[in-house]
């Protein structure tokens, strides 16, 4: 079956496409079901705004204007979606890493501190005491490149943390899916820093406040 990113690829150029492997992880993934929704939802306002306009246009005394009019329209809709898909992908990416990789979760001793070194080494940081104690780290592979992949321990459970110095967001990215709470936060010059938890442990105010800490305990280094 096809991952998330190929049928958000499949469905942006053809949101009515119903092949059958598309149907098929659409029936297993209710997020990318309501994915489609939504976007089904922008191209009927799309459709219902460019009938207006031509209409429009045809009484208008100005026809360049109103023609220009239309493309805009029809540029910042599209534009909606071609930015929200980035994000939303890099959010199910997340996702399918940490469910790749349920062993991240189950240790609770700390890692030693040149282990730690040496994964975050590549990234070019190391962390101060107050991000909180680092129970499992490991350099992974993501989306073409390896990044720190590290879980940290909080009291409200343990907290996924990737850094993502190839993955540039331009706001903060707020996700619950799947069974997981997260949040994917831009870092200005390092890209990004996206955090999750089981959702039944925790809350988004718990996630963003471990996300907070472990940004004040990142130091990047020159």
């Amino acid at each position: 079956m096809i991952d998330h990113d190929a049928y958000r690829r499949a469905l942006l150029a053809d949101p009515r496409d119903d092949s059958a492997e598309l149907v098929e992880h659409r029936e297993a993934c209710a997020e990318c079901s309501a994915y489609r929704e939504r976007l089904l939802r922008f191209e009927s306002r799309l459709q219902r705004a460019l009938t207006l306009d031509m209409s429009n246009l045809q009484r208008a005394r100005r026809p360049r204007l109103a023609l220009a009019a239309s493309l805009l329209l029809a540029l910042v809709v599209a534009g909606a979606v071609w930015l929200a898909a980035p994000r939303a992908g890099l959010a199910a990416a997340v996702i399918e890493h940490v469910v790749d990789e349920p062993q991240s979760w189950s240790s609770q001793a700390p890692v030693a501190d040149a282990a730690l070194a040496g994964v975050l080494h590549d990234a070019r940081m190391h962390l101060r005491a107050g991000a909180g104690e680092v129970s499992y780290a490991s350099s992974c592979e993501f989306r073409g490149h390896v990044v720190p992949h590290l879980v940290v321990q909080s009291a409200s459970g343990p907290v996924t943390v990737m850094v993502l110095v190839h993955e540039h967001t331009a706001a903060q990215v707020e996700f619950d899916e799947r069974g997981y709470r997260g949040v994917i936060v831009p870092i200005a010059g390092h890209g990004s820093i996206a955090l999750l938890m089981r959702s039944s442990e925790a809350n988004m105010q718990d996630v963003e406040g471990v996300a907070a800490r472990v940004r004040r305990a990142i130091v990047w280094e020159p």
